[in-house]
């Protein structure tokens, strides 16, 4: 008993605006200690999403809509940055409906500077999924968070760090003409949008 009363447990609150949608305050989540589970940065795989396909569905005075489709075993969130690329994407914003076997999410905690890993196995509903993409560095940068839902009908929610395709998703996305810009944030190390930067040259 005494052991288990000295375990050390950290109490972690999900700060708004960063994890959390629409503002909404979430109640503290109690958890264990575990470097292991958080990483820095999210790294970007290339070849992940082979069978994504793109269709443009409109374009008026620059601002251009379209439909991201993903197949079985894509990771989606490899292909979306793909797709930026390949589209040159500066500004965008998009949503998304459909399914999943498997994904990571991430809860970013201010005082490490870092991201905790959820992992998600299973067949899961995407039940909601938003992002944007704007350029940091002259390259884009795909921003997203998502809900998915259990086969009890809970849910968990969080940043994309993976998510694994099947037997399909649905992403609408909106191009447009105006790039949006990031800048590194010191007090918290992560690449925010500043409205600042939107008249500076792409560099």
């Amino acid at each position: 008993m005494k052991k288990q009363r000295a375990k050390i447990k950290t109490y972690l609150f999900i700060a708004g605006g960063l994890i959390s949608m629409a503002g909404v305050q979430t109640p503290i989540v109690a958890a264990e200690e575990d470097s292991g589970a958080y990483v820095a940065s999210q790294k970007v795989e290339k070849g992940k999403a082979p069978g994504m396909r793109v269709q443009l569905l409109s374009e008026n005075h620059g601002r251009k809509e379209y439909a991201v489709i993903f197949s079985k075993g894509d990771e989606a969130f490899s292909g979306l940055n793909e797709f930026a690329e390949k589209y040159r994407v500066t500004s965008a914003h998009f949503t998304a409906i459909g399914a999943l076997r498997g994904a990571t999410l991430a809860w970013f905690s201010p005082e490490r500077k870092m991201y905790k890993r959820i992992p998600v196995e299973g067949q899961l509903e995407v039940a909601s999924m938003i992002g944007d993409i704007a350029l940091f560095n002259g390259k884009p940068v795909v921003h997203t968070h998502m809900v998915i839902g259990l086969p009890d009908g809970s849910a968990r929610a969080g940043h994309v760090l993976e998510a694994h395709v099947w037997p399909t998703l649905e992403v609408m996305v909106t191009v447009e003409p105006k790039a949006m810009r990031k800048r590194l944030d010191p007090e918290t190390g992560l690449s925010l949008i500043d409205p600042s930067l939107v008249n500076e040259e792409q560099k």
